[in-house]
């Protein structure tokens, strides 16, 4: 009876939106248009569109309030209908859930709050039938401590593990015991925690309980590409590699040097810390080694291609096409994160945009570039935004993802406009940084949110009375249902971009050159196909309306005529390429004819 009441009100709604002027649409009419990548082809890859789940979030199916596989498996129709080519989920082995996952015990098996082995195979099968690909979070930095290698590493320093995480001495000052460094750990606080069995430190790049693993061990490496082995034989498509560019550290244990604020003194972060570098523990030439390994297993998988993906947080385009390695024998997809999360935070500014995305396209050597702009550990795409002109900024956002010659991530919920929403007292926060952090950092339990599926109470997320975080009230207007029934939802926005991107040639497939590149308020490139067909993007950046005019000689295109493939919804069409007017954060899409 719930179900057919959720039904009925549903229509109820759809009934008042389309009384209301908004004729509804079929949510799969214009995604069905474009097909997802088969697997089975070596470059599906390139060009997909890739969707993080985070998967106590998405959908709950057994009723305890915690998102399960099952409950994925049961909403791949409507990322089939989306368009999305990959499903990349964050950690789902047995865990004992201090970071939520990332703290591994188990890495061949499923944690019981998601399901079982048998569950995620039948969550493969059904997902390949929808040539959709699962990419599994692959975690080698470190482990839980209460991971069997770790209890027996930590138990005393003579047994065959003892040499598979970073342990040290302890640095004595004045007869009293310190960490070896000055090494800190990104969740705050020092990264060496002093074992008392072994009376030694181990190194923890993240919290307390996830200790590093050695990666100058030959057996440490082993096991882990038998890890990498093990689910490629389960019928995984890739693997995104949590935290890579961190698996070694500086020898000599030598400190970091402080970053320094203006005053010329160490800048303080929000632990009450003094911020370290981090020059001596990340990207060291030895993971490009390890990069290559890893890449070696993969390959030896015959009849479908596996991806690498890489969480690669770097310093410059020089770094990231590094991460490609030679005749591309390392990464598919390191993230390009230098578009999407920018130093210095959020903040819409067209030269810098402009200067990333050119430096995508002629710095990384030809290599397919993977932007993002959202995930599981930062704030969501609102974090660009203010509430005037929101859906707008959200509507430049994804097409910069999706009309940019780009592999694009995208994470759930933004098809929908889902935005951030932060616990606003202590005693609600889950995650542990907030709780170390509150209130300068209040952690990431804000873009963690259940997805938002219906209007009902429940946002259709789950049955269960309490949900392991809070459904966000924002349901009762952003949510897939009301959106389906509403054309000028970002829900209708987002299948006819992804639609754009599978199939019009230029879009799929075409270069991608910057225009009016002084311009300081309109963002604007052209993608041209191997065929001739052109078409021009334009985003216009700012709160005020800009109108924009183009000269495509030097482009070797001398047709003039513009016709219209997407626009923010209410905007002008223009007459010509000599007068393209563009309303508040405005997107216009146009083929040149």
């Amino acid at each position: 009876m719930k179900a057919v009441a959720r039904v009925l009100t549903c229509a109820l709604a759809a009934l008042a939106l389309s009384a209301s002027g908004s004729a509804p649409f079929s949510a799969s009419a214009s995604a069905q248009k474009s097909s997802a990548a088969s697997t089975e082809n070596p470059n599906w890859w390139k060009n997909a569109v890739i969707y993080e789940i985070y998967p106590r979030s998405f959908q709950d199916s057994n009723h305890d309030g915690i998102g399960d596989l099952n409950g994925i498996t049961s909403r791949l129709d409507y990322l089939q209908n989306l368009g999305i080519d990959a499903i990349w989920l964050t950690p789902i082995y047995p865990s004992p859930q201090v970071d939520f996952g990332y703290d591994i015990s188990d890495y061949t098996n499923i944690d019981p709050q998601y399901g079982t082995l048998a569950d995620f195979d039948r969550l493969t099968a059904e997902a390949h039938k929808r040539h959709i690909g699962i990419i599994m979070d692959l975690v080698l930095n470190h482990t839980s401590d209460q991971h069997p290698w770790f209890k027996e590493s930590a138990s005393s320093r003579n047994n065959s593990k003892s040499d598979w995480y970073m342990w040290h001495d302890p640095k004595m000052v004045n007869g009293h015991r310190e960490p070896p460094n000055n090494w800190e750990s990104v969740f705050g606080h020092s990264a060496w925690e002093w074992d008392q069995a072994r009376q030694q430190y181990y190194y923890h790049r993240f919290y307390i309980q996830q200790p590093d693993l050695n990666w100058n061990n030959p057996q440490v490496q082993k096991a882990m590409y038998d890890v990498e082995r093990f689910w490629i034989n389960h019928g995984v498509a890739g693997f995104r590699l949590d935290a890579i560019t961190s698996l070694f550290e500086d020898p000599q244990n030598r400190d970091e040097d402080y970053v320094l604020g203006p005053d010329g003194k160490p800048e303080i972060n929000a632990y009450g810390d003094k911020v370290v570098k981090t020059n001596l523990t990340d990207n060291l030439p030895e993971v490009n080694g390890i990069l290559r390994q890893l890449r070696q297993v993969a390959d030896q998988t015959h009849g479908r291609k596996v991806i690498l993906i890489g969480e690669t947080y770097l310093r410059s385009v020089d770094d990231l096409r590094k991460m490609y390695g030679d005749h591309n024998n390392e990464l598919d997809l390191p993230m390009d994160m230098q578009v999407g999360f920018p130093s210095g935070g959020p903040h819409l500014d067209v030269n810098l945009l402009r200067q990333h995305i050119n430096e995508a396209e002629t710095g990384i050597g030809g290599n397919m570039p993977l932007f993002v702009f959202d995930n599981h550990d930062n704030a969501r795409w609102d974090r660009y935004a203010t509430n005037d002109h929101k859906d707008d900024v959200g509507r430049v956002l994804s097409t910069i993802l999706f009309a940019s010659r780009d592999t694009a991530m995208m994470y759930y919920g933004d098809e929908i406009g889902m935005v951030t929403t932060p616990p606003t007292r202590k005693e609600d926060v889950k995650d542990p940084i907030g709780i170390t952090g509150w209130p300068k950092e209040k952690g990431r339990d804000g873009e963690r949110t259940p997805m938002q599926w219906d209007p009902l109470g429940d946002a259709g997320f789950s049955d269960s009375p309490k949900t392991w975080l809070p459904i966000p009230s924002s349901y009762k207007t952003i949510n897939v249902y009301t959106e389906e029934h509403d054309p000028n939802s970002m829900l209708h926005w987002y299948e006819q971009i992804i639609t754009l991107k599978k199939s019009d040639p230029a879009l799929h497939a075409g270069d991608e050159v910057m225009l009016n590149t002084t311009d300081p308020h309109v963002l604007s490139w052209l993608r041209k196909s191997p065929t001739g067909e052109t078409v021009l993007v334009a985003c216009n950046l700012t709160a005020q309306p800009q109108t924009v005019s183009f000269d495509l000689k030097a482009q070797g295109v001398h047709r003039f005529h513009l016709k219209t493939i997407m626009k923010t919804p209410g905007a002008q069409d223009p007459l010509s390429l000599d007068l393209v007017p563009l309303g508040p954060y405005g997107v216009y899409i146009g083929k040149v004819e």
